[in-house]
């Protein structure tokens, strides 16, 4: 921050002492070792024969610091007499070659795991290249590619394969029955970035779903086993104005989720789907970071055991177990406090409090559920974050939720990256 001021002073005192209009005659980059300088160069707005902006030099530092491989940025400017100025953006690279992991465990002795490996920053031009194993009673893998740069600084594309296997709870007259679930497919997005804040991603998926009945009652109303072929369109929304610096993060970002999945059989009938998250952070002192998300969803409200919307340890509620319910409809509100108990050259130790409430709407409902105590569920808990500043998303944390609510459970969410 201290060079950056400077930065901007030396600016100022430029302009100030010259009649001529400053121009960036050169620009560069230091510090970039893994990442390629011309992919660099083609994503900040800045270039060389431009007049000399502050805002736009602030705005493309804050850019460079959202990238995977980079850890934080700042940029100095060099005059060079009759008008010419050097612009250099410093570079501090993230290691981005991470393995990963998700582990929970729950009152009820439930555990499992998924366990991956990601290249964020792959050819040097910020292509993800990701595999992930799933255990969870039964064996899941998947893929993924995304390079959001592939065509142009505003244009890319994301391919995803997985072929998930879970034991997953159906609900239906007030008994449970569970079934082994398998989901198999691809999914292709296009991935647009309209400016700095506002991005879009397109989206088509064709997979198939498969239920086979393990154990717990049985209905004549509902098949015990389904083979079904699907199809998916989505369309994601993002806003995203939240300022980066190392584990702390300030601003709004608001991510909305539209999706049309079509089929053809009457018990997994086609359905719309959409939620939005609002996630806001703001800065606490030296150390302290709030961070908040509140996602508001809706399906087709259609009376079926296979409802979209899970309540679940690893997406909302920490501490509830795994897929413990089902709704067409939900409400979850996560707001946690990070504070910095420990932050050395490349080692951060935060804790933090939490608490995690949610309601849901039953199948074939309506919006009363939303206050239904069946459906409400508050967890509040305590949890540690291991941080590694130099490594990107290299945040290991374990959290304890504990539940108020009826019928409650407790149980302990380990996992790679922060929760939201």
């Amino acid at each position: 921050m201290f060079r950056t001021f400077l930065s901007y002073l030396l600016f100022l005192i430029t302009c100030f002492c010259t009649a001529q209009q400053s121009i960036v005659d050169d620009l560069g980059f230091a510090g970039a070792e893994r990442t390629r300088s011309d992919f660099l160069q083609r994503l900040v707005e800045t270039k060389t024969g431009m007049v000399l902006d502050s805002v736009l030099l602030q705005k493309d530092m804050e850019r460079l610091k959202r990238l995977p491989a980079v850890a934080h940025a700042y940029f100095e400017v060099f005059p060079a007499g009759d008008g010419k100025n050097r612009v250099v953006y410093h570079i501090e690279e993230n290691f981005t070659l991470i393995p990963f992991a998700n582990v929970y465990t729950s009152s009820n002795g439930e555990f499992a795991f998924r366990v991956g490996l990601q290249e964020f920053n792959f050819l040097g031009r910020n292509i993800t290249l990701g595999a992930f194993y799933q255990y969870d009673v039964f064996n899941s893998f998947g893929a993924q590619i995304r390079a959001p740069y592939l065509f142009s600084n505003k244009l890319g594309l994301e391919l995803n394969f997985k072929d998930l296997t879970t034991r997953e709870p159906v609900f239906f007259d007030d008994a449970t029955a569970d079934y082994r679930y398998n989901n198999k497919g691809f999914e292709l997005m296009g991935l647009y970035e309209m400016n700095f804040k506002n991005r879009f991603e397109l989206g088509v998926s064709l997979f198939n779903e498969d239920y086979a009945y393990l154990d717990g009652a049985i209905s004549p109303n509902v098949p015990q086993e389904l083979n079904v072929d699907k199809h998916l369109f989505k369309l994601i929304y993002q806003y995203d104005n939240v300022k980066y610096h190392y584990q702390y993060l300030d601003g709004f970002r608001s991510s909305l989720n539209l999706q049309y999945v079509g089929s053809q059989n009457e018990n997994l009938p086609e359905f719309v789907i959409g939620f939005n998250d609002f996630i806001w952070f703001e800065r606490i002192g030296q150390r302290g970071n709030w961070a908040n998300r509140l996602r508001l969803g809706l399906a087709s409200n259609m009376k079926t055991p296979f409802a979209p919307f899970t309540v679940d340890n690893n997406i909302n509620i920490r501490g509830v177990g795994n897929t413990i319910d089902r709704g067409t409809g939900a409400i979850v509100l996560n707001s946690e406090y990070r504070h910095t108990l420990i932050d050395d050259n490349w080692f951060v130790l935060q804790g933090n409090v939490f608490v995690d409430a949610g309601s849901w709407r039953n199948p074939g409902g309506d919006f009363g559920d939303f206050g239904d105590d069946d459906n409400i569920r508050v967890y509040p808990g305590l949890g540690l974050r291991f941080i590694h500043k130099k490594i990107f998303n290299a945040i290991f944390r374990v959290d304890y939720g504990y539940g108020i609510t009826k019928n409650a459970s407790h149980g302990i969410v380990f996992g790679i990256g922060q929760y939201f």
